[in-house]
C-alpha cells in the first residue's frame, strides 16, 4: 500500500498521514458483524461481562500488533464493554506515541480503558507472551507476513487460549469504474509484488486470509471470515476529513493545485499512486503503459468519476473445543 517504507531492519513503516487518511473508509469498511461472537467470548471470558459496571471486574487485556496509529483501538475500544487494558505493538517509537495519545478512555459501557505500549517485532510473540492476553488484534497486518510467522502467530493464541480479530487484509480483488484495458494487468502484477521475497521473506500477500484461517483452524481455533471491502469514490459516498477542512492536492503532472474535497478522495489518489506504484516495480516492461494509466486515473478521480472496490477481508479467530471455519 502507499504511505508504506521499508525501515533499515526490513520492518514495513507507515507515515502517519497514509494512516489517517485510510482510517475513516478503514472504520466504514471493518467487519461489525464479527462483534457478535467475539463479546460473547470476551464476556464469557470474563464471568458473563453484561452488567452494570462494578469495581473489581476483571480487565479485558488487548494486544493491537503492528497498531500505528491506533485505529483499531479507537474503532473497537467503545464498542465493547467492561474495563479493558491495551497493550499497544509496533516497531515505530513515533508511532507508538501518537496511538497511545490517542486511545479511547471509556468502553461502551463506561468502563475504564488504559493502554501501555511496547516497541518490537510482532512476529515473535508466544504462547508466554500471550499468557492472561483476553484478545490479539491487527489492521491490514497479515499480508505483510510470511507463512512461518502467521503459523507461529496461530500456535501462540492457540497455546493461550487467546482469540484473534485480523482485519482489512488484501485478498486480490480490485474493481474500479469505469474499466480500463489496462486494470486487469495491473491487478495482476500488484498481487505478485505482494508475493515478493522481501529480504529473504516469502510475503503472504492475497493469500494470507486463506492461509490465516487455515493456520488458526489447524491449531482448534473456530475461524470466521467476513469481508470488509473499502468502497472508495468521490461522489455522495464520500466520507469528509471533519465535516469542514478540505484537502488540497498536487497534481503531479502540471496542472497544479486541485481541491479534491474529501479525505476519501485524498486516499483514492494516495492508494492509487501506491497501488500502480507497486505493479511498476514488479513489472518494469509495464512502465510507459502504467504512467499513461496512472494519468488517466488520477485525471478520473479529481473530475469525480472514480470508483474503486478494494476487497479485504477480516478474519475471528475464536478457542473453542472445535476447530474449523464458517
Amino acid at each position: 500500500m502507499s504511505g508504506g517504507r521499508v525501515s533499515g531492519t526490513g520492518a514495513t513503516r507507515y507515515a502517519p498521514q497514509w494512516l489517517a487518511l485510510r482510517e475513516g473508509p478503514d472504520a466504514a469498511a471493518r467487519a461489525s458483524g464479527l462483534l457478535g461472537p467475539l463479546r460473547r467470548h470476551l464476556e464469557a471470558a470474563a464471568g458473563g461481562r453484561g452488567a452494570d459496571p462494578t469495581p473489581g471486574r476483571s480487565t479485558s487485556v488487548i494486544r493491537d500488533l503492528g497498531c500505528g496509529t491506533g485505529s483499531m483501538g479507537r474503532w473497537l475500544a467503545p464498542r465493547l464493554n467492561g474495563p479493558q487494558h491495551w497493550i499497544l505493538h509496533d516497531h515505530d517509537p513515533d508511532l507508538l506515541d501518537l496511538a497511545a495519545a490517542r486511545t479511547p478512555e471509556r468502553a461502551a459501557d463506561g468502563s475504564p480503558v488504559t493502554v501501555t505500549t511496547e516497541r518490537g517485532d510482532v512476529a515473535r510473540l508466544t504462547a508466554n507472551v500471550l499468557s492472561g492476553t483476553s484478545l490479539v488484534t491487527a489492521s491490514a497486518l497479515l499480508d505483510l507476513l510470511t507463512r512461518e510467522e502467521l503459523n507461529g502467530l496461530a500456535a501462540a493464541c492457540a497455546g493461550a487460549g487467546c482469540p484473534a480479530l485480523l482485519s482489512l487484509s488484501v485478498v486480490g480483488r480490485v474493481h474500479l469504474t469505469p474499466a480500463d484495458p489496462l486494470d486487469a494487468e495491473i491487478v495482476h502484477a500488484f498481487n505478485a509484488h505482494q508475493r515478493r521475497v522481501d529480504q529473504g521473506r516469502r510475503l503472504l500477500g492475497p493469500d494470507a486470509v486463506a492461509a490465516a484461517s487455515e493456520a488458526f483452524a489447524r491449531h482448534g481455533l473456530t475461524v470466521r471470515e467476513h469481508a470488509s471491502p473499502w468502497r472508495l469514490g468521490s461522489g455522495p459516498r464520500s466520507l469528509p476529513c471533519d465535516g469542514s477542512r478540505r484537502t488540497r492536492e498536487v497534481d503531479p503532472y502540471g496542472s497544479g493545485s486541485r481541491d479534491l474535497g474529501t479525505c476519501e478522495s485524498a486516499l483514492t489518489a494516495e492508494w492509487l499512486r501506491g497501488w500502480v506504484g507497486a505493479a511498476r516495480d514488479q513489472r518494469p516492461d509495464l512502465a510507459q503503459r502504467a504512467d499513461a494509466y496512472l494519468r488517466r486515473r488520477l485525471a478520473e478521480c479529481w473530475a469525480g468519476e472514480l470508483q474503486v472496490v478494494v476487497h479485504h477481508k477480516d478474519v475471528l479467530a475464536l478457542p473453542g473445543p472445535t476447530g474449523g471455519s464458517s
